[in-house]
């Protein structure tokens, strides 16, 4: 079941690159997607991450690594964009990457003797989150020049990587310190939130307008109901 689980949360990236570089996708389309993930990311940083990691660790020290993550990625972002010379395309993909690690390190814990209906909840909903901004953020760095091969590459690497992440947090982090793996969750949601400010929701309202809201709406009620059915 953890190696199923895996390949379907991480086989999302590679479906929503290959969808945004071979696919039509318009930019209506793809605003609408990156919004619904946004909403959907919302339910999983508050309900899946800070949430139950603010229940086991210390208050004031959970919030300061929920900083810590946010200022780790406005920097990473930072690098991709201004001095790295990369697209928001790239932006995704680091945004994803570095939200990614610790989330799919919890999802690997979460694995271990958890029922599948709880399990299948949490991995539906960063599969939400995943595709269309993995779609997304391939076909921006594809209309910024970079060749098609090179992209999705990119794309099948992060996957892997995120794959990696799932996998060693199942096997390695199982008899780690609740306390710890409450501060992973909260690094976690400090750069999700990060991401959301300044990736997701910007780009979403860009291509999209107006209908970023009902989107993002939508993403947050999906992502909810799959919650409640653990």
């Amino acid at each position: 079941m953890t190696l199923i689980v895996i390949a379907v949360v991480s086989g999302a990236l590679i479906l929503g690159a290959v969808w945004g570089i071979y696919g039509n996708l318009s930019k209506q389309t793809e605003g609408f997607l990156v919004a619904l993930a946004g909403g959907a990311l919302i339910v999983s940083a508050v309900l899946e991450l800070i949430n139950p990691a603010i229940e086991k660790a210390q208050t004031g020290v959970a919030l300061a690594i929920v900083f810590a993550g946010a200022l780790v990625f406005t920097g990473l972002d930072y690098l991709v964009k201004k001095k790295w010379g990369s697209g928001s395309g790239g932006g995704l993909l680091a945004a994803i990457t570095l939200d990614g690690i610790p989330e799919n390190l919890a999802l690997g814990v979460a694995l271990i003797g958890a029922d599948a209906l709880a399990v299948a909840a949490l991995s539906g909903s960063i599969f939400l989150s995943n595709l269309p901004e993995a779609a997304g953020g391939a076909k921006e760095m594809t209309e910024n020049g970079t060749s098609k091969k090179k992209v999705l590459l990119l794309w099948c690497v992060t996957a892997l990587i995120l794959s990696l992440a799932a996998y060693l947090g199942n096997q390695l982090l199982a008899g780690v310190a609740e306390e710890t793996l409450a501060y992973i969750r909260c690094f976690a949601v400090g750069a999700v939130v990060a991401s959301l400010a300044i990736e997701v929701f910007p780009k979403a309202f860009k291509n999209d307008q107006y209908w970023t809201g009902l989107a993002a709406a939508l993403g947050l009620i999906l992502a909810f109901f799959l919650n409640s059915l653990a």
